[in-house]
């Protein structure tokens, strides 16, 4: 039979479960995009900027068991989407970029869009085809999501040249779409291994990660079973619920919250599930192994990368926790389950009050904020921060619920995540509140893009932390430099900003108004209208990351580095030069 390649795509997407696709159109791929509009299963949403596109794709994988897809422009708008591409990469989430490409039979060079896209996406994809016949476009699809969705997943890259999409080609019967393949079982004696150190820890504790998404409940079971602290990696905030007694908050090392901190301070076999330890999830290396380590990842590669194991173990996060269960029957645990319960329960009260203590000076508190927020949003709800300071506010002050609903850009840490992303989630969850945290920097990367929420009336409420400044790198920059250079951002008018992209803008100047604002704009979201709250936030306390962080690097400098630094910070605090 003849098929054009912009059919066999449509065919592809549809059978593999695509709901969306994101991107633009551009003249190498419009005949892809035609043959959407007349999908019943596939919707193409135009956007703004293609970077957006690959957020909005990323936020679908991590909240749905169907593909996040892409379908941009050859050459430019690849380029413009490789930072979406880059974070999805980095941080496990599988997605399927679809490009046009120049045309492959006329034979004439120095084509529009003409350069060698599968060396430009190498190092952010884990494989690229260039199909060159039709009879291998739906074959090539169905390879490409399996090698997304297997072991560590992650994004891949097809290019189709124009002329097989405009023009038909001879095609046989087409392959049924992919079955998904179960992970390999786990190696039983590292699994007999793992369980004899546990059984015999006096204070296990579980370290658990993104790579535990889809094992919450068991890794719930198995905590109770040896009463362990459990902490989380930033990216795997969700996977143990924060509402459970012996959840103690993200990391566990000097740049964690106390409740974490003091929990692992004696633990001396320590479970890690999902997490490649990497400089985030460590506090930047900041971490004093004396515990022994059961190490768990779908990817070997991870193990002894930076901190050695005891016991590794390769494997589907899942299968692993449930053999550990099998081999851990239920007994009495080594430290009693009232003491640690306890402790982790009063230094999370005291973090708490600390926060909410503290003295904002008539502009927004952090803790009352989220206190406020948590309170007016389901368990069911999502949110999603971006990087930049709030992003670890958010870590430390907003407890999460439900494995996959809260998230935020991670190892490659890409400003301008926030706002496309929560466009995402709400398309393919139009039911469940969807609330963005997003400072005032990252904003500006990509917020016209609320125009595609406006659009689509998808009723999403967008908190803006507006204190000014990029906080994050700011606060770092007080240290060593006690000057802050090119970190102080100029006047940003939001309500502009909202009347230009048609979505509803609300001010939030200080405490008093977080209750009313909040609820004003769930009222309007529930409306399907976007909202855009200008929180005035006190970004003046420091997150535990952050000093954490800042303290781990200064001591990890030579004595000579530290005194120039510190000499150079208390000369210019004496000499006061103007700010930068």
């Amino acid at each position: 039979m003849k098929k054009t390649g912009a059919s066999l795509v449509r065919h592809a997407l549809e059978q593999l479960g695509v709901r969306y696709t994101f991107g633009i159109p551009g003249v190498h791929n419009t005949e892809i995009y035609d043959e959407l509009a007349s999908s019943p299963t596939v919707t193409p949403v135009r956007v703004t900027h293609e970077g957006a596109a690959a957020f909005m794709a990323d936020a679908v994988s991590r909240t749905n068991a169907y593909p996040g897809a892409l379908l941009v422009v050859p050459a430019a708008g690849t380029a413009l989407a490789y930072a979406g591409i880059g974070e999805a990469f980095l941080d496990g989430i599988p997605m399927l970029v679809i490009t046009g490409g120049i045309h492959s039979s006329h034979g004439y060079k120095y084509q529009l869009h003409e350069i060698d896209q599968l060396e430009m996406v190498r190092a952010i994809t884990k494989g690229r085809w260039r199909v060159t016949r039709h009879e291998d476009i739906v074959p090539t699809l169905f390879e490409a999501w399996r090698v997304a969705t297997g072991g560590e997943p992650g994004p891949v890259f097809v290019e189709i040249p124009v002329d097989l999409q405009l023009f038909t080609g001879e095609v046989s019967a087409l392959p049924p779409a992919p079955q998904p393949v179960a992970p390999a079982a786990p190696d039983a004696t590292a699994l007999d291994r793992a369980a004899a150190l546990l059984r015999g820890a006096q204070r296990p504790g579980l370290f658990l990660g993104w790579g535990a998404r889809d094992a919450s409940e068991l890794a719930i079971r198995l905590a109770e079973r040896l009463n362990a602290p459990v902490a989380t990696t930033l990216q795997g905030l969700s996977v143990f619920p924060a509402t459970h007694p012996l959840h103690t908050g993200m990391g566990i090392g000097p740049a964690a919250v106390p409740a974490a901190t003091n929990a692992f301070a004696e633990c001396d076999v320590l479970l890690a599930v999902g997490t490649r330890f990497g400089e985030i999830a460590t506090g930047s290396y900041g971490l004093d192994p004396r515990w022994k380590l059961v190490h768990a990842d779908i990817n070997p590669e991870v193990f002894d990368a930076n901190y050695p194991a005891e016991v590794a173990i390769a494997g589907d996060a899942a299968q692993v926790l449930a053999a550990l269960l099998e081999r851990l029957p239920a007994g009495q645990p080594a430290v009693a389950t009232q003491d640690v319960r306890a402790r982790i329960a009063r230094d999370k009260k005291a973090y708490r009050d600390e926060w909410l203590a503290h003295d904002s000076r008539g502009r927004v508190n952090p803790a009352r904020f989220f206190q406020a927020l948590r309170e007016r949003l389901a368990d069911d709800a999502f949110l999603l921060a971006d990087d930049g300071n709030h992003t670890f506010l958010t870590a430390e002050l907003f407890p999460s619920t439900r494995s996959r609903h809260v998230l935020s850009p991670t190892d490659f840490n890409c400003m301008g995540y926030c706002v496309p992303a929560a466009i995402g989630v709400k398309l393919t969850h139009p039911r469940q509140q969807v609330a963005g945290i997003v400072g005032d920097g990252a904003f500006l990367m990509t917020g016209l893009e609320i125009l595609t929420a406006t659009e689509l009336k998808l009723g999403i409420v967008y908190y803006v932390f507006n204190d000014g400044e990029l906080s994050q790198i700011s606060q770092a920059q007080q240290l060593p430099y006690n000057r802050k250079a090119c970190t102080v951002l100029p006047e940003i008018r939001f309500r502009g900003i909202a009347e230009a992209t048609g979505a509803v803008y609300l001010a939030m100047p200080g405490d008093a108004e977080i209750v009313p604002v909040i609820e004003q704009a769930e009222a309007h979201a529930r409306e399907g209208r976007t909202v855009i709250v200008d929180v005035r936030i006190d970004y003046s306390k420091k997150t535990r990351f952050t000093q954490g962080i800042v303290k781990t690097n200064l001591q990890r400098m030579d004595w000579g580095s530290k005194a120039r630094l510190i000499g150079r910070a208390a000369w210019r605090r004496v000499v006061r030069p103007e700010p930068a």
